[in-house]
């Protein structure tokens, strides 16, 4: 195990590297839509229909890749996988910044999904590097790099699509390169070569994640409970905007500020809280919680007549970070070193199979609220059932953990 003072200054590279990664995604959310849209001649109908295969085609390359970039990373080591995916993405970027076509802009974006794919290496990263006791904390704060980097990122991309819609394309392959350029001189390894395993195909797919997951029943549940979470997560970034819209009348500036409000929320729980409590309460107590508060949100968001009900939810939404970390850290105690990059590839491969169902069932689910269904005065119904999602994972999570917490109690 490395030292204290060894795990530290190796999370701040990977936390660096995370942090940059998730500038040079959310530099472009802002002008890829209108991209698409303007390689339509202006159609928004067409561009839209198109944006959205894009992004189930992202999520596609997530499910597929992520498993195979895992299993690479406990062959070879995670330093050189996450180097590479950085150099991938930043000529990615220039690839997209460049593109003559959609059709060269689609496959920017596939090629991106592929490589982006190496998120799950570098959370094995921080299971390599941290103490059990200490992971939940530590994949916290990573959340925050996530958090920052959705903040920060859009702004910059919006003023730099000011300039041109192929300006921030050019800001994200400028910050992925000098991401690799950083982590090349800067990022040690954190896998040596006597905890590495053999690389497999048929392990490095997603069929072999979940044959993985299924080798331990418990492990099998938690992943379970942790794609319930995350399914039941994308029903806000999927239907946000239009429920907002809809039922209280909130225009852009508003929705923007509520989101920023929201990821703040989350930065100051998963940065500043998610260690203390999971000291205090444990890693089960500490996901129970998360759920619970993120399934009192999404009742809340989808029965509150006003705006300012709607807000309050903000408070438990922030609170319900403390599920993915703590749900983290309890599957990394059930593998062995050489196979926490399968675990997180596995884990990247059922977000993205949720990824690519979100948007289809709670885009539909509102749908049919507003619409066929309206008489039943019922908008918020994708929340509602968002909210039975996370108190199922809230069950599954809980018992499946009660045996081994008793045996460890008696110990």
């Amino acid at each position: 195990m490395v030292h204290c003072r060894g795990v530290s200054a190796a999370f701040i590279f990977i936390f660096v590297t995370v942090l940059l990664d998730m500038l040079a995604l959310g530099i472009i959310v802002p002008v890829l839509p209108a991209l698409v849209v303007s390689f339509r001649g202006g159609d928004t109908a067409s561009g839209a229909a198109i944006y959205g295969l894009f992004g189930t085609t992202w999520a596609a390359m997530q499910f597929i890749f992520s498993p195979v970039l895992g299993s690479l990373s406990d062959r070879f080591g995670r330093r050189k996988v996450i180097l590479l995916s950085n150099v991938g993405l930043g000529l990615d970027y220039v690839l997209m910044a460049a593109a003559p076509s959609l059709w060269w802009l689609f496959v920017g974006r596939v090629v991106s999904g592929i490589t982006a794919s190496s998120f799950p290496t570098a959370t094995a990263y921080i299971a390599d590097v941290t103490p059990p006791d200490e992971r939940a904390a530590r994949f916290g704060l990573l959340g925050v790099a996530f958090g920052v980097g959705f903040i920060v990122g859009p702004a910059a991309g919006g003023l730099l699509g000011d300039v041109s819609l192929r300006a921030p394309f050019w800001g994200a392959a400028a910050l992925s390169l000098a991401n690799a350029a950083y982590g090349f001189f800067i990022l040690p390894e954190s896998l040596p070569p006597d905890r590495r395993s053999p690389f497999h195909w048929r392990r490095a797919n997603p069929i072999g994640a979940v044959r993985m997951l299924r080798s331990d029943p418990e492990l099998f549940a938690l992943g379970c409970a942790g794609f319930c979470a995350m399914l039941a997560h994308d029903s806000l970034p999927t239907t946000f905007v239009l429920y907002t819209n809809y039922r209280y009348g909130w225009g852009q500036k508003m929705v923007g500020l509520v989101l920023a409000l929201v990821g703040v929320a989350s930065i100051v729980v998963q940065g500043g809280l998610v260690g203390r409590l999971v000291r205090s309460f444990g890693e089960r107590k500490a996901m129970a919680v998360g759920l619970f508060s993120g399934a009192a949100a999404m009742f809340l968001y989808g029965l509150a007549t006003t705006g300012a009900v709607f807000m309050i939810g903000i408070v438990m939404t922030a609170l319900y970070g403390l599920a993915t970390p703590s749900l983290q850290s309890l599957m990394t105690r059930r593998v062995a070193p050489n196979e926490q990059g399968q675990l997180q590839g596995a884990i990247g491969s059922l977000n993205g199979v949720a990824n690519m169902i979100a948007p289809v069932l709670f885009t539909g689910v509102f749908a049919a609220a507003s619409g066929r269904y309206r008489d039943l005065q019922l908008p918020g119904a994708p929340f509602l059932l968002a909210a039975t999602f996370l108190i199922a994972a809230l069950v599954v999570g809980w018992r499946v953990t009660a045996l081994r917490h008793e045996r460890s109690a008696a110990l």
